[in-house]
């Protein structure tokens, strides 16, 4: 199939799960779409069962790998997606909260990893280093179920800068901490580097120089957007914005993510003050949360039909159980202990660490990144685990966090 046909059956299709979800399951939308893509895809291998000489489950199977959802994902929607998020969460909100966003993103990150490579590690007799990575990939919160989550609850300001700034850093942090393990685990793959003086040398220049790519572009983006007052014209800026910018940060080797994180923080901040008018802000903000919208519903359907590529057996499947209770004990480790360390210098709101682990779920990112690792014995377990946890928490966590972070979130604000 062409790259036309392709987009053109999951546009289809996602707007078709969709219209199922509204009408009978009436889940909350990505949520919704993501069970039924489910649902489909069970049921098609539960007819190649009852009827194996049709071959339809191969069918799918073999349309569902033509998508490379690894490289439609980091390569392509992951940046529009980062950028979408980042224009909705205001510099001054994040001001007050940067340092337990940094910190939640940098040694929360760290632990995350850490605790789940080496439990992994224990639990499956996996290489420590292999196991790490599988750490690294499984720690990143998905800031597209996150953000879709909070659109959902009424948090006070806090919480919320919070639990959106995190997701946002602690996803291009992840994947740059991904890069830096695959290059010391499978050196003869994608080697970034030889030994821990090229690991952070690595680290260095994918976020540092990620993060100045994404204020340089978006400040000259946005010198340009003042001169001009044409609606139309500044949405196809920020457009080319994120999609021109996350190619030259490919091509330059530094982190895509953090400078799509940077690049749309100030747009969406200072751009949105100083650089546009009022009627330019509403279309902007409007075109965005429909590109958010849209391939949010893309990217859950594709997570339900990656099922197709997932090899499933009874040992893969309890390793993806015991994952679960890692990555949740991970995730706490990854909020608790930043907020333990700030606590005698500030004050912080009830519920905000059970809220925050609960509500740090994880998505496709997680998804394409154990889909990019370089094949060896290993991949179809971390896979496989890695599904697991995702479906779980988009699932399970997705659909309960709201409750909780309501029952837990609405309590007077604290000063800071």
């Amino acid at each position: 199939m062409t790259i036309l046909q392709i987009t053109s059956l999951l546009i289809v299709l996602a707007g078709a799960f969709g219209a199922i979800n509204y009408l009978f399951l009436r889940l909350p939308s990505a949520i919704g779409i993501l069970v039924v893509a489910l649902l489909a895809s069970f049921g098609v291998m539960l007819l190649d069962l009852v009827a194996p000489g049709l071959g339809v489950a191969a069918a799918v199977r073999e349309t569902v790998l033509e998508i490379e959802f690894s490289d439609a994902l980091l390569e392509g929607m992951l940046g529009l997606l980062l950028f979408a998020g980042a224009l909705h969460v205001k510099l001054q909100d994040l001001k007050r909260e940067w340092v337990v966003v940094m910190l939640m993103a940098t040694i929360g990150i760290g632990l995350s990893t850490v605790i789940v490579g080496y439990g992994f590690s224990w639990l499956t007799g996996m290489p420590i280093m292999i196991a790490l990575v599988f750490g690294a990939l499984i720690s990143p919160t998905d800031p597209v179920a996150v953000l879709g989550v909070l659109r959902e609850a009424d948090l006070q300001k806090s919480l919320e800068t919070k639990i959106a700034g995190e997701s946002l850093f602690n996803d291009g942090v992840a994947y740059v901490v991904f890069l830096v393990l695959v290059g010391l685990a499978f050196p003869h793959g994608d080697d970034h580097g030889s030994g821990l003086s090229g690991a952070v040398q690595l680290f260095v220049q994918e976020a540092l120089g990620g993060a100045i790519l994404g204020i340089v572009l978006g400040w000259l983006t946005f010198r340009v957007m003042r001169r001009i007052d044409d609606y139309s014209l500044e949405v196809l800026i920020t457009l080319g914005l994120a999609f021109g910018g996350y190619e030259l940060a490919v091509y330059l080797h530094v982190s895509a993510p953090i400078m799509a994180v940077c690049a749309g923080l100030l747009i969406g901040d200072i751009g949105a003050k100083h650089g546009m008018s009022e009627e330019t802000a509403r279309y902007v903000d409007a075109f965005w949360k429909l590109i958010d919208e849209i391939l949010n519903a893309v990217l859950f359907l594709l997570i339900g039909v990656e099922v197709f590529a997932i090899a499933f057996n009874m040992d893969a499947l309890m390793a993806g159980v015991a994952a679960i209770a890692l990555a949740l004990v991970a995730r706490l480790a990854a909020v608790s202990v930043p907020i333990m360390m700030l606590k005698p210098f500030r004050e912080f709101s009830n519920g905000v660490i059970p809220i925050m682990t609960w509500g740090g779920l994880k998505g496709g990112i997680s998804v394409a990144l154990a889909l990019s690792l370089p094949d060896s014995e290993w991949k179809p377990l971390i896979l496989t685990a890695t599904y697991v946890v995702v479906i779980f928490s988009i699932i399970v966590q997705g659909l309960t966090v709201t409750k909780v972070a309501e029952r837990m979130g609405r309590t007077p604000e604290l000063p800071q």
